[in-house]
């Protein structure tokens, strides 16, 4: 017997703080103005989407002591955006990323306690931890915390969130005019917490909202970041999104939820994924390759290269041969605030690595970094992006893609328009929002539901 078709969860990505994004193209508009978040927005509810999902960025990154422009280095609040987008829109999810490194647990808490309120039941809070004593002098704790220190904080911070949460039971309000009585229980949001990271009691202000506690997901690669998940979170966001790659890491994280008495359906794997789109397979191929070259510009190639060198190369010639000088392995590095300087643990090997590509396929600068970079993940008419997507998520590599558009805001559109009605004709993809939540959309329990059931158990 053959198992029933897994139901696909899509989810938009708002494009920016990072390298997929092209701000220069001429269908490129603004970043920071709010009609480019609503037109996304608009555009994921439109075609049934299960949420929109903004990153964050604490510090403008640098290198070589000046601003990153080559990317976009710019967000407003995070939180100022998605409760903006609760008013346009009606039932698509809206989830945020919010450091537990850098923040306290009831401001966190009471802020996305008040969207879930404002959104009718439709937040979700990305938890992660920062790594770089860079970002961190942002703040007045300044510097940063160990990896096992950062996990440790994060674990703590979101089980305290959960308890001031939790502090309301949601049956307490009254507001009973012929009495006069408000509330039920004048203890409502009582809370007290001691721990190694915090130590906080008092009055949680926010009544029990509509999903009881946002939607958690985590976005850690490490082996602490998968036991995170796997203890604490509702959905993956995942950089995992090649097949193999995919199906190694949805077995092994799925494979650690019984050990926390979870099941496989209680969190979802949501790999990034990127996607062009063309009228025929050669179409989108050559638009594919365009768009490679529009993200990475000779500029760019250099300060990429510079990730792994440590050194000022802009006197190279980016479409020349790679330098033939050495990384240089000091402690400092030219790049602050970039994620892609810790891929490169072995800055010599890696540099003699590419030359050897370099040389063997006569590439310059700019070719190594377009070819040794990271690629669209869908290519193809929208059968074939339909069908890949399809085949990818029924043969357990992920439950779904958040997908990042290289244009904003109209990078959405094609997709909606072209891909999701043939998803919808295979019948893996809703025709409709079937409930109002976000845990709705993606099939998850009330937090009630899950303490009653594991105490159950």
């Amino acid at each position: 017997m053959s198992k029933p078709l897994k139901q696909i969860h899509l989810a938009a990505h708002f494009p920016g703080v990072n390298n997929t994004t092209v701000w220069s193209d001429p269908q490129a508009g603004s970043h920071i103005e709010f009609s480019s978040f609503a037109h996304l927005a608009k555009t994921a509810e439109r075609a049934k989407f299960d949420f929109l999902f903004l990153a964050e960025g604490l510090r403008l990154r640098e290198q070589g002591g000046k601003i990153y422009d080559l990317d976009v280095v710019g967000r407003p609040d995070t939180f100022t955006v998605l409760a903006a987008l609760a008013a346009v829109t009606d039932r698509l999810g809206l989830t945020g990323t919010i450091n537990s490194t850098f923040n306290e647990p009831y401001e966190v808490a009471r802020q996305f306690a008040s969207l879930d309120h404002l959104s009718a039941g439709r937040a979700a809070w990305n938890v992660v931890t920062s790594w770089d004593a860079f970002t961190g002098e942002n703040f007045r704790r300044g510097g940063f915390l160990p990896q096992d220190e950062r996990y440790s904080r994060a674990k703590e911070f979101l089980a305290t969130a959960h308890e001031l949460f939790d502090s309301w039971r949601g049956d307490e309000i009254l507001a009973d005019q012929a009495t006069g009585a408000f509330l039920a229980d004048a203890k409502a949001g009582s809370f007290v917490h001691t721990g190694k990271h915090f130590d906080i009691h008092g009055r949680f202000n926010v009544p029990r909202s509509p999903q009881g506690r946002p939607v958690i997901f985590q976005a850690g690669d490490s082996e602490e970041g998968r036991e995170f998940a796997a203890a604490e979170a509702d959905a993956i966001f995942s950089r995992h999104a090649q097949l193999d790659q995919g199906r190694a890491f949805y077995a092994d994280v799925k494979s650690r939820l019984a050990k926390y008495g979870r099941r496989a359906d209680q969190l979802l794997i949501l790999p990034a994924a990127t996607f062009v789109l063309g009228d025929t397979e050669e179409e989108a191929r050559d638009t594919a390759k365009e768009v490679r070259r529009q993200q990475v510009s000779g500029a760019t190639a250099l300060k990429h290269l510079e990730f792994v060198w440590n050194r000022d190369l802009s006197a190279y010639d980016p479409e020349g041969p790679l330098p033939d000088i050495d990384p240089d392995v000091g402690a400092e590095h030219i790049s602050r605030g970039r994620a892609q300087v810790r891929m490169y643990r072995d800055p010599l090997a890696t540099a003699r690595e590419w030359r050897e590509l370099a040389e063997a396929n006569k590439w310059s600068i700019r070719d190594l970094v377009i070819e040794t970079g990271n690629r669209q993940n869908f290519v193809g008419t929208p059968e074939t992006v339909a069908r890949t997507i399809d085949e990818y998520v029924q043969a357990d590599a992920a439950d779904g893609f958040i997908l990042v558009p290289h244009i904003t805001p109209g990078g959405l559109d094609d997709f909606a328009d072209k891909v999701v009605p043939i998803l919808q004709e295979k019948g893996v993809f809703r025709a409709d929002y079937e409930g109002t939540t976000l845990r709705d959309h993606l099939g998850l329990a009330h937090p009630d539901e899950v303490r009653e059931t594991r105490a159950a158990s």
